[in-house]
């Protein structure tokens, strides 16, 4: 059924430009790419952009170490994301850089509206300052001893050894993770976005449909907590942009980040006939807005972004769609299991329209984590798409070529099963729609299940040895030709390649959704040649060992290393009685929820097999709070507590790695229970 096109502007987070794309980034992409390919099917008016994001501290200093300037480095990696994402068939309709003449002027502009409706201020605070690079330090640039138990190389805001927060400035023996220069306090001029000033707009857009359901409900916990300005400049030196007026001051990367999308489009329409920026941007824009992101950065897309522009009369997004993180085999992206997988290196070994598929198989409409079983996606690829999909085509192809002179019979052997299958189309559709990617999938594979019954219970290969069967032969062998077309179009925006190749062979045209209401009767196709090949577990396990590899051939500066006893010696000798004052005892995790204003704090409510406790643990770079409810770990029981400024924390929860996103909590084997002693 034709309906009215429309007009949809889609983008992706912006990865930034630090570094290469690895498989947890193509969640993201992925998803979106299904989504838009799908629009575009429909026949709407569908235009997919991102962008690298391109300035910051970390790029800055990256450039210095390589001897390159900043403008130098992001060139290179934005041509090595720019190379990933095309052949993972991501076809963005424009790809660009926040480090742009566009971005520059929408978000001087954007700045300067703000500050003329009074949304901006400007107050002196107090900063760690680096005197030999001579620079102001953000919190993870610098490290000392925890002033609470004298952990070593902690960060300047918290402890990922005991988890107490505090402010730089009571860091023990304080160095500068740049120089490593004792740093000095210095008074710097900051100017900040006064995000209370939304506070009722943004009330009512979050509870407007413009969120899931689970990222509007904890949006409301920082309502609760009250909206806190935001600091959106830098000092110099700083790659970034200027503030207009304001020699020596930057803004701050994040925002200029999600300006990024109406740069990347301003490109688009500057090079586009007909393709208009205010028609999809200004205030009274009757087209369709819609930003896909990881579930990380929900504070700034959900409150930061819509209020700025706001604040700065354009239009605010019809949606902001959140997804979860990606897990390989039931744990974190691990570089020392080689599970930590770079978009090349999975490229070098293996058809990207597999992960294509097996993501897809995966995602549905909400924030939950995806998990890559490796064992399972071999599986799943193998049985589904060469096993079911392709192997129909390959089942009938040969009859019509060989018997037929390549050409289609003029009717189909059985016209209601072809019908029960187009009409299975609206509800493929609408699970598109809805991003239920995962319920679309299921319901193709189970037409490619009868498809494949259909074809085993005529047994074209019987009829063919039986004379006066040649029009059965005929119609079976176009109807089994025509379901493979059928599946291969409702399959088409997750496997774009398979798809061209597919067309080829059955000589049509691009297939549209429409496209899929009428057979394809009384034509000629080619000679059908192989779409897939099986995978086999050589190839997985090449993609593990390059991973370590490709950590190995690491810089130690930038990468922990899987051998931790040279920067972390075993201390010194104690006696027994000494350890047995340590009461470790298994618990389970029955709460786990975000810590406002900690940026590393969970606060975590265990069960001790009878009891209760509180816990503030310092894992939030490593786990998302749903990821661990239900978990088994262990915890020091007799640690005396501790009043820190966000509660009272009665204990300590054991993990393991070096911290950020390589830490691991301590998790005991099957069958010990809450309250059990560690011995």
């Amino acid at each position: 059924m034709i309906q009215k096109a429309r007009n949809i502007l889609v983008t992706s987070a912006l990865p930034y430009a630090n570094g290469p794309i690895h498989i947890g980034h193509m969640v993201e992409y992925i998803q979106t790419d299904i989504w838009v390919r799908f629009q575009k099917m429909r026949g709407n008016q569908c235009l997919y952009v991102c962008a690298d994001d391109a300035h910051g501290t970390p790029i800055m200093l990256r450039a210095r170490k390589e001897g390159i300037e900043p403008e130098a480095l992001i060139a290179r990696v934005s041509e090595e994301h720019k190379a990933d994402f095309a052949d993972f068939n991501v076809g963005f309709d424009n790809y660009h850089s926040t480090h742009s003449d566009e971005n520059r002027y929408y978000a001087s502009l954007i700045y300067q509206r703000n500050k003329d409706k009074g949304n901006i201020a400007n107050r002196t605070i107090t900063q760690a300052y680096d005197p030999i690079e001579e620079m102001f330090l953000p919190d993870r640039f610098i490290k000392g001893e925890c002033p609470k138990c004298g952990a070593q190389d902690q960060y300047g805001d918290n402890c990922e050894v005991c988890g107490a927060s505090y402010s730089p400035n009571e860091l023990k023996n304080p160095v500068s993770a740049v120089s490593g220069a004792t740093p000095v306090d210095r008074d710097s001029e900051h100017y900040f976005f006064k995000l209370a000033n939304f506070e009722d707009m943004l009330k009512e857009w979050t509870r407007g449909g413009h969120l899931q359901a689970e990222v509007a409900n904890k949006l409301s916990e920082w309502f609760e907590a009250g909206l806190h300005e935001w600091d959106i400049s830098r000092d110099a030196p700083y790659f970034g942009f200027e503030i207009p007026d304001h020699p020596g001051k930057y803004f701050y990367v994040w925002l200029d980040a999600p300006i990024g999308y109406m740069a990347s489009f301003k490109n688009l329409c500057d090079r586009t006939p007909g393709l208009e920026f205010d028609a999809f941007w200004s205030k009274d824009s009757s087209a369709e807005l819609y930003h896909f992101i990881g579930k990380d950065i929900i504070y700034f897309h959900a409150l930061f972004w819509p209020a700025m522009l706001h604040g700065a009369d354009f239009r605010t997004p019809t949606a902001v769609f959140s997804h979860g993180f990606l897990t390989v085999d039931g744990q974190k992206m691990s570089k020392s299991r080689g599970t930590f997988i770079k978009a090349r290196t999975y490229l070098d070994n293996l058809n990207p329209e597999y992960l294509r598929y097996y993501f897809a198989a995966k995602l549905g409409a909400g924030i939950e984590d995806i998990d890559l079983n490796l064992d399972d996606f071999l599986a799943r690829v193998n049985s589904d798409l060469v096993g079911k999909v392709v192997n129909i085509a390959s089942r009938c192809a040969g009859f019509i070529n060989k018997r037929f002179e390549g050409k289609l019979a003029n009717k189909l052997e059985d016209t209601a099963l072809f019908e029960s299958f187009t009409a299975t189309g609206n509800q493929i559709a609408e699970c598109y729609e809805k991003r239920e990617f995962s319920k679309a999938v299921r319901e193709i594979m189970a037409l490619a299940d009868r498809a494949n019954q259909y074809i085993d219970e005529k047994k074209p290969w019987v009829i063919a040895k039986e004379t006066g069967r040649e029009q059965e032969l005929h119609e079976v062998c176009t109807l089994g030709l025509n379901l493979f077309r059928l599946l291969i179009g409702f399959l088409r925006p997750i496997l774009p390649a398979t798809a061209d190749k597919s067309e080829a062979f059955l000589q049509v045209q691009p297939i549209s959704w429409d496209d899929l209401e009428q057979p394809l009767l009384g034509h000629t196709i080619d000679a059908f040649k192989p779409l897939m090949t099986r995978i086999e577990n050589s190839q997985i396990d090449a993609i593990v060992e390059a991973s370590k590899v490709d950590l190995e051939k690491q810089e130690p500066s930038t990468v922990k290393t899987s051998e931790p006893l040279p920067q972390d010696p075993i201390c010194d000798t104690i006696e027994y009685p000494d350890f047995a004052k340590v009461d470790l005892r298994v618990v389970k995790i029955i709460k786990a929820e975000q810590v406002d204003g900690a940026e590393k704090l969970l606060q975590l409510t265990l069960d001790l097999g009878g009891e209760t406790r509180n816990v503030f643990a310092g894992i939030k770079s490593a786990y998302a709070p749903e990821d661990l409810v239900g978990k088994l770990t262990v915890m020091v029981a007799n640690l005396a507590p501790r009043k820190m400024r966000f509660g009272v924390s009665e204990g300590m929860v054991l993990a393991a790695g070096p911290g950020g996103k390589e830490l691991f909590i301590l998790t005991p084997d099957s069958g010990a229970t809450p309250g059990m002693r560690v011995k």
